[in-house]
């Protein structure tokens, strides 16, 4: 007899399978990832940075990075070091104004410590992301430091530990996927380049160096872009007059999702907006956000209206002003699938890829009007890269590659022109004799309506039995969630709460769990006091081996060691685990042990 768990992850494999091929979605299709990221920001706060960064431009950069990304589920951390981890905050995603405005003064309140070490502030970033980043979202650490250690030798730290964690560190963000922005500080002449070099170029990501901090905007402005295939547009540089000075701004197309218009001055400036048609846009209002600071003033223009703008500024007399736009289009660019078959050198291969927004082609001969595409070709054996032109007809590139030697073979299709950026996942053409019959990979079949393929015959004929098994597995369900409703806890809770403006500390509550069956919500072990009533949607349910699931349906923010939990799918709390929830309605704050 088949055990029911079996034969339900039987019909769940089988599932899965049918509709891999009846919808062709397989890993590997050759399109670019979203538009999103997960970011960790990562500041050295020791002494030496009171000479490298005097004013605090460093982080006056980090939030104008805040300010520059989307409210899409994009996610941000903050990391300050010494020689140990200062003040934290994991991935938080942005969903609002107010969770980027709570990131900024979690910046603001950053202070200074004595000792510095950088493996200290990487290998937490490291841990931030493995903790809370999102496959769909692309993963970047952004350092600012000024390459110097400055190690506590009396409690034991010492450079070749320290060199020793960095390394591994490194070696984990790589393996990981994690490219790691470096930013050295050289305001007092005394920057360290070599780690931050290093660091930049083992992640494949990018090294930056400035003697003024007043360039970190622009370069935080650049890594953004840069990271998430974007163009810095420079719009225009001046010398303030004191009076109103109109700056021309152009939505080239109607596929731009935002526009950011920083505009870097040291003193305040005074902003109007005026639309294509010549009327005042108020700022701010919901098509256009605004974010001032002590470095920057920020205009985020939301699917803003194809045409030519005009931005009015007015500075104090003689301040330079630097204004540069960066376009965030919800664009892809897409390859054509390529025929599976025997490649041998001689071959053409026929090139085709489109920009595609939510799935569909994108029809805008207006978007292709200024764009070129380029199909970058990397030769896997001989270790070279090179790029060919492809035509734009105006709907989509169209070229062909004619493979050289029996070598495997990397390509790529980019498309750009002087406000975007957008590149293909790689497609892999191997003509090499240790592939047999040559192949492509990253590629989708084509199994829509034109395709020439058949179904499987055996889908019809299983399609009974699979219906009978479904039900099987309904029936398991069913009893599996009975189960869970009568399942009993173990151990107890340990309760304190905390009121946020006094540092008042409650006693100890602990409460037995043995009590309840199937699961409890926070609130009852609050006695449903009326003040969290928030708590009503916090539960904890039975797991195994005498641990707890705790789920978060509430606007109450949960925290374990200092990170923010992702509670979409439930955590499992352990023995002696600890946890913070955060009341959204009062300032006060729950803190809970697990005690078996």
């Amino acid at each position: 007899m088949i055990r029911f768990s079996v034969l339900c992850r039987y019909v769940l494999c089988t599932a899965l399978l049918l509709v891999s091929v009846m919808t062709g979605t397989q890993p590997g299709f050759a399109q670019t990832s979203g538009s999103n990221m997960d970011a960790v920001l990562v500041v050295d706060v020791s002494n030496s940075m009171t000479q490298s960064d005097k004013n605090k431009v460093s982080n006056e950069a980090m939030k104008m990075f805040v300010d520059m990304t989307s409210i899409q589920k994009n996610k941000i951390g903050v990391i300050s070091y010494t020689d140990k981890i200062e003040r934290e905050k994991a991935l938080i995603e942005v969903n609002s104004e107010q969770d980027k405005n709570d990131i900024k003064s979690f910046i603001d309140s950053l202070q200074k410590g004595a000792y510095t070490d950088i493996s200290v502030g990487v290998t937490e970033a490291v841990k931030i992301l493995d903790a809370g980043h999102d496959p769909a979202n692309a993963p970047i650490i952004v350092l600012l430091a000024d390459g110097n250690n400055y190690l506590n030798e009396a409690a034991g730290g010492s450079q070749a530990q320290s060199d020793k964690r960095l390394q591994e560190a490194v070696k984990a963000a790589k393996s990981k996927g994690y490219p790691i922005y470096t930013i050295g500080l050289n305001a007092d002449g005394q920057l360290n380049r070599a780690p931050l070099q290093q660091i930049a170029a083992d992640t494949k990501g990018k090294f930056f160096e400035t003697s003024t901090a007043d360039k970190l905007p622009e370069i935080l402005s650049e890594i953004f872009a840069n990271h998430l295939k974007l163009k810095v547009v420079p719009i225009k540089s001046f010398t303030s007059n004191g009076q109103i000075q109109e700056v021309p701004i152009t939505i080239p197309n109607a596929n731009v999702l935002e526009a950011n218009i920083s505009i870097m001055s040291q003193k305040t400036v005074e902003v109007k907006l005026y639309d294509p048609a010549g009327k005042e846009v108020p700022i701010p209002s919901d098509p256009v956000r605004l974010s001032r600071s002590n470095a920057y003033t920020m205009l985020k223009m939301v699917q803003p209206q194809q045409g030519n703008w005009s931005l009015q500024v007015k500075g104090v007399p003689k301040e330079k002003i630097d204004i540069n736009m960066i376009y965030n289009y919800d664009l892809q660019l897409e390859m054509e699938p390529v025929k599976a078959q025997t490649f041998h050198a001689g071959d053409v291969v026929p090139i085709k890829a489109a920009l595609v927004s939510n799935g569909q082609k994108v029809n805008s001969p207006d978007l292709y009007k200024q764009m070129k595409g380029t199909l970058i070709i990397n030769d896997k054996t001989d270790k070279k890269t090179s790029e060919t032109p492809l035509t734009n007809t105006g709907s989509g590139f169209e070229g062909s590659f004619k493979i050289p030697a029996d070598h495997p073979y990397e390509l790529k299709i980019k498309a750009e022109d002087t406000s975007f950026y957008r590149e293909t996942q790689p497609l892999v053409v191997d003509a090499s004799s240790a592939a047999g019959a040559g192949t492509t990979t990253g590629q989708q079949p084509n199994t829509g309506a034109n395709s020439d393929e058949k179904p499987f015959p055996w889908l019809m004929v299983a399609g009974g039995a699979v219906i009978l098994l479904i039900v099987a597995a309904g029936a398991l369900y069913a009893l599996s969630i009975w189960r869970k409703a009568n399942k009993g806890f173990a151990g107890q809770l340990a309760i304190e709460i905390v009121d946020e403006d006094t540092g008042d500390k409650s006693n100890p509550q602990y409460k037995k769990l043995n009590a309840f069956k199937g699961k409890v919500k926070l609130h009852q072990l609050l006695q449903l006091a009326p003040e969290f009533q928030e708590t009503d949607k916090v539960i904890f349910l039975p797991g195994k081996n005498d641990t707890l699931i705790i789920e978060n349906r509430s606007t109450c923010r949960i925290e374990k060691a200092g990170r923010v939990l992702d509670m979409s799918q439930g955590k499992e709390l352990k023995k002696n685990d600890r946890i913070k929830i955060s009341l959204s309605s009062v300032n006060k704050s729950v803190f809970v042990d697990y005690i078996v």
